[in-house]
This record gives structure tokens, C-alpha cells and sequence, in this order.
């Protein structure tokens, strides 16, 4: 089916580093312990008795709030069905060659 201007709508593809590396970024700050990312990717994230979540492995960028964790490819998918699933947009993946943030 053609889109507006007879151009149909192109299917995205996630680009793909070439080492494989994506950036996780939580903030743990704004969750709301919803907990959708622990009910989708429970082998890393798990919601803390404070009702907010946890990422398994992450390091912690100011000490506080921020929490990121380098991820391969074989992790990619869940990780990314986590962030779309988090109400309050506080989890974010960024491709590491292009700096783009996917979430």
C-alpha cells in the first residue's frame, strides 16, 4: 500500500553495531516499579522492595539514579522489549558505533 506522496512505508531495521555493543541507560529515579521490564527480561532486571527496579549488573554513572550496562546482540531483543514496555520511558539502548539511541 502506497503512502502519502505514493511512497510506501519503508520497514525499519534495527542497525546493528559491528562489534555488537549496545548501551543500556536506566533511570532509576523516574520508575515506577510497574515492574513489565522483570515480567519481560527477568534475567536482568528485578523490582527492589523500594517498588523500583533493578538492572542485574549495571553500574551506576552518578552514584545514584543512572545505571548503565553494555550489552551484546543475544541480549538486544529482550532488553529492547523491556524498554517498550516500561510506562515511563525511563529505559533507553543506544548503538555504541553510531551513538543513535534506539529507545
Amino acid at each position: 500500500m502506497k503512502g502519502l506522496f505514493g511512497m510506501g512505508k519503508k520497514e525499519q531495521k534495527e542497525p546493528k553495531p559491528a562489534d555488537g555493543k549496545w548501551l543500556v541507560q536506566y533511570d532509576k529515579k523516574g520508575c515506577i516499579g510497574a515492574a513489565t521490564c522483570e515480567a519481560v527480561y527477568p534475567e536482568r532486571w528485578n523490582v527492589q522492595g523500594s517498588g523500583k527496579a533493578e538492572l542485574k549488573g549495571s553500574k551506576s554513572s552518578d552514584g545514584i539514579t543512572l545505571f548503565e550496562l553494555q550489552i551484546g546482540q543475544d541480549e538486544f531483543d529482550k532488553m529492547k522489549a523491556a524498554a517498550e514496555g516500561c510506562p515511563k520511558n525511563v529505559i533507553h539502548i543506544i548503538n555504541k558505533e553510531t551513538g543513535e539511541k534506539i529507545i
